[in-house]
């Protein structure tokens, strides 16, 4: 009689263990140099937990045929990362014994072929003081394809008396994640710690900042500047409020949507002021962008998305989808149709939300105290949104546009299968600690 407990006992162990076993998985792949078509030996790749606050589980270095293998110890969601030359690179950790290739570019200080493709500011006030949200679509078409990082990647120059409230960045093809600003020189002059990426077809680098100016008497005088040639420079504002550019300086009224003023400036020269005056008061009407912002947020970032929201995470293409809810007027080209929507689609709560949960840089540096106002020695930062609220939010616009994308047809089966089951999973403990 007591071989029957031991039985159940023997029974009871191997089903769990064999539960752990078919949990646990091993990962494996090739990272490779896209700038030299070669295996990069040495570096290291590291396995990270999304659901546990980014922990590090498993490690590993790549021989010499820039092969990895990893354990991975449960379902995940994960993300596997590869440090090259000093920046990283992502990719959703493959499931079912999918491939874990990871490609990579070599790193220089400075590449040729580095451009700004369009520096658009969002203007608005917000209890008595001037509310900008700036964001630069930068290009990286240098052939052979180089990584351009360094503790100055990209240098800009915004107002001196600006307070910095965030600062967010964007890979080709990656999630939006929390960056480091630095001062740079002069009062108002700031660097990027953050790698600029060849471009990957449509889709280039984002950097984003959010910045309040003092307001007094209702009325700014920007004299904003590129320190590289930017081929659009935008300013976008209520219709309540006035824009009135300063003489030597051109721009092009763009009147696409009702209730936003768009200007436009061609072909910006690095260093040369780009003057212009904003008075009155009034807010972006952000009722606007309800419906489709979802959807916008992939037509409008025609330069953007892509499931590449996914590269970094693999966490929901935001990329290439179909809709924006507006429409160009006819035989006038608006030179931010593949970004407008995007821009105002609301995507400032991924940025600030669903990145700093998905996405750590590497060697993230602790974030910076809060400066005083007009202070120099660093931009003050206010604390990014929270909450199990603002991560639903986030996942449900995520799980949207991925529907999106798979009618549109430009996300594979294969592809949407993944990216949703990882999405779906975050859902569901997101769900579950805030019932």
């Amino acid at each position: 009689m007591r071989s029957t407990p031991f039985s159940i006992r023997t029974l009871t162990f191997g089903l769990l263990f064999a539960g752990a076993l078919a949990q646990a998985a091993t990962i494996t792949g090739t990272v490779t140099s896209k700038t030299t078509n070669k295996p990069a030996a040495g570096d290291a790749v590291v396995l990270v937990d999304v659901q546990r606050g980014m922990g590090e589980v498993a490690h590993a270095t790549t021989d010499a045929s820039g092969h990895y293998t990893l354990n991975q110890p449960g379902s995940g969601p994960y993300l596997v990362r590869v440090t090259h030359q000093g920046a990283g690179y992502f990719i959703a950790a493959p499931q079912g014994g999918g491939s874990g290739d990871i490609p990579v570019y070599d790193v220089a200080t400075k590449v040729q072929g580095v451009s700004i493709e369009a520096d658009v500011l969002e203007v608005e006030t917000d209890n008595g003081q001037l509310r900008v949200t700036e964001r630069y679509f930068v290009h990286n078409n240098s052939s052979p394809p180089l990584t351009q990082w360094s503790p100055r990647s990209f240098q800009i120059v915004i107002p001196a008396d600006a307070v910095v409230n965030g600062v967010e960045a964007q890979r080709p093809t990656g999630l939006p994640t929390s960056a480091k600003l630095d001062p740079d020189g002069p009062k108002g002059h700031y660097a990027f710690n953050f790698p600029i990426q060849p471009d990957e077809g449509e889709k280039d680098t984002l950097f984003q900042l959010s910045y309040d100016l003092p307001y007094n008497g209702g009325k700014y005088a920007f004299k904003s500047q590129v320190l590289l040639p930017a081929d659009n420079f935008a300013v976008l504002l209520p219709k309540s409020m006035t824009f009135a550019p300063d003489a030597g300086t051109t721009f092009q009224s763009v009147q696409e949507d009702p209730g936003i003023q768009t200007f436009v400036a061609k072909n910006a020269t690095p260093g040369k002021p780009i003057a212009f005056t904003i008075s009155g008061t009034g807010s972006i009407p952000r009722e606007q962008q309800g419906a489709p912002a979802s959807q916008a947020q992939g037509a409008g970032m025609g330069a953007q998305g892509g499931a590449g929201q996914s590269a970094d995470a693999g966490a929901g293409a935001v990329g290439n989808q179909p809709g924006g809810g507006i429409g160009n007027p006819i035989n006038t080209p608006d030179p931010l149709t593949k970004y407008k929507w995007w821009i105002l689609g609301g995507l400032a709560l991924l940025l600030a939300t669903g990145a700093a949960f998905l996405l750590r840089s590497p060697a993230a540096a602790p974030a910076p105290a809060v400066a005083a106002a007009g202070t120099a020695a660093s931009p003050a930062f206010a604390a990014p949104a929270t909450g199990q609220t603002a991560l639903l939010n986030v996942l449900k616009e995520e799980l949207f546009a991925l529907e999106s994308e798979k009618i549109s047809g430009t996300i594979t089966a294969e592809e949407y299968a993944d990216v949703k089951a990882a999405l779906e999973t975050v859902l569901r403990r997101a769900l579950k600690r805030s019932a």
